[in-house]
């Protein structure tokens, strides 16, 4: 994974966010997958701090990654119970 990708701008709709990369693409995000920014208004969500590596939110203690963004990991903080069939 090249490291040297990092975010541009996010913006937001009802049911995802989008991450524009320094190398082009664009990653759709959905919120359901970030309990915090799913749970927040539209102005906390608005005050995202980018890093060379990922996304912040300091009033949410929300931190995103580029890298666990592109490998299509979501909030690995909540525990997801699974039920055998």
């Amino acid at each position: 994974m090249n490291s040297s990708v990092s975010p541009t701008r996010v913006r937001f709709d009802e049911d995802s966010f989008w991450v524009d990369l320094s190398d082009g693409r664009v990653l759709g995000v959905p919120l359901a997958w970030f309990t915090r920014l799913l749970n927040s208004t539209p102005e906390q969500r608005e005050q995202v701090i980018l890093s060379p590596c990922g996304l912040h939110w300091e009033a949410l203690d929300e931190d995103i990654s580029i890298a666990g963004l592109l490998a299509g990991l979501g909030d690995r903080t909540t525990h997801r119970k699974t039920f055998a069939a």
